[in-house]
């Protein structure tokens, strides 16, 4: 398996890939996981991390493009031919995760097995996602390359609904599985301080009203629009409290600052680990997310369906192409709107009861983790079933750049 992402880390694709192993090695397989220098190892059985060398200027991985990816990714390149072409282990087939499907694809012809491309997000979509260029050039080199991944691939998983329709309109849905991230952020359990003494720590009262928001602050995120909104919200509900879990520690001073200057009442933790995380939304009374663009499903509202606490969230496909109407409130991304939607929530508690069930029901219904295992478990079928076929073709129409995904 081949991910260039800093593994682990909690955050977007680090904790699908380790969903994803998670599930191989309970059916048996054996993963050896070729990834960054960055990040902490994880304990899990038939699983041996093979880790390239960490350049001495290098200590954290940005999410998106960057220069930084670029040189760990060219690092990373010649750590996977050393392993597979030169080291003893004889391999069945490759599952490459990102951009890492370049690699994959070709290094499953030479070595004669089939490879698996797990589409995460739309690579040249992350260019504008995260303005990182303008450049027509560049992003016709994305597109490629997207097509060579896509269309090399003897199965291709995408992860959301979004994501499965590009691989249709490519020509080669027959070989797209579509798996949502179920799991999310989901962690092993941990014992946590209940309630009350989790939201003393953090300076609020056993009663008042609590809205939670948790994940990274990029761009696409809308923390703007979430602080912008906590103003007009706490206009309707004095006491209320937006309780922000994430961002890097300048990311969190620069938001600390605005808000207060704003009068916005939210009270920001910072990064935490990823078992805090259910303790916070236990401490909470509504759930937000409020993205303002990419169409990709974040991993948090999976296991936020199964929390037991009502929803709020934008009414962009980003979110629709999972939460309904009678399980969520969907808003438009208005800081009056979003206001609006937390504001009812918070006082209505017999509507936020009947959203928060019908989002368990929705949970238990379509995103199962017995579903996550079964859908694996067809992918890896139609894998080892290809490896007698001759490689696919690759398509050379088509483009997967109109769409608007966010990278994890």
């Amino acid at each position: 398996m081949l991910a260039p992402e800093p593994f682990f880390e909690p955050r977007g694709t680090p904790f699908s890939e380790f969903h994803r192993i998670k599930a191989l090695v309970e059916d048996g397989h054996h993963v050896d996981l070729v990834t960054y220098p960055v990040g902490r190892d994880v304990d899990l059985p038939r699983l041996r991390i093979i880790r390239t060398w960490r350049p001495p200027f290098v200590r954290a991985v940005p999410i998106g493009p960057s220069l930084i990816k670029l040189v760990l990714d060219a690092l990373l390149t010649l750590t996977i031919l050393r392993v597979a072409l030169f080291a003893r282990t004889r391999y069945d087939a490759i599952h490459s995760h990102e951009e890492m499907g370049v690699i994959g694809v070709w290094l499953a012809r030479r070595l004669g097995i089939p490879h698996l491309y797990d589409m995460h997000s739309s690579l040249p979509q992350q260019l504008g996602n995260f303005k990182y260029s303008r450049s027509s050039l560049l992003r016709w080199v994305f597109e490629r390359a997207e097509h060579y991944m896509v269309g090399g691939s003897q199965v291709v998983i995408t992860i959301c609904q979004d994501l499965q329709d590009t691989v249709h309109e490519m020509g080669v849905g027959d070989r797209a599985v579509l798996i949502e991230n179920v799991m999310g952020g989901d962690v092993d359990p941990t014992p946590g301080p209940g309630r009350e003494a989790l939201r003393a720590v953090w300076g609020l009262t056993a009663t008042q009203p609590v809205v939670l928001y948790t994940g990274t602050f990029e761009q696409y995120q809308g923390l703007d629009l979430l602080l912008e909104a906590s103003v007009r919200l706490k206009a309707a509900v004095p006491d209320v409290a937006v309780l922000v879990v994430g961002g890097a520690p300048e990311q969190v001073a620069d938001l600390a600052a605005r808000a207060l200057a704003a009068g916005a009442p939210l009270v920001l933790t910072g990064q935490r680990p990823p078992t805090d995380v259910p303790h916070f939304v236990d401490a909470c009374d509504v759930l937000v997310s409020p993205r303002i663009s990419g169409t990709n499903t974040p991993l948090k509202i999976y296991s936020y369906l199964r929390s037991g606490r009502p929803i709020v969230a934008t009414n962009l496909r980003t979110h629709t192409q999972v939460l309904t109407p009678d399980a969520s409130v969907l808003v438009e991304p208005t800081p009056e709107a979003l206001a609006a939607g937390l504001a009812h929530v918070l006082g209505d508690r017999a509507a936020a009861a009947r959203i928060a069930d019908a989002a368990r029901g929705l949970a238990d219904a379509r995103y199962s983790r017995q579903s996550y295992l079964q859908r694996t478990r067809r992918a890896y079928a139609m894998l080892l079933a290809s490896r007698q076929a001759p490689p696919p073709p690759v398509p050379l129409t088509g483009t997967a750049a109109s769409r608007g995904q966010e990278p994890r």
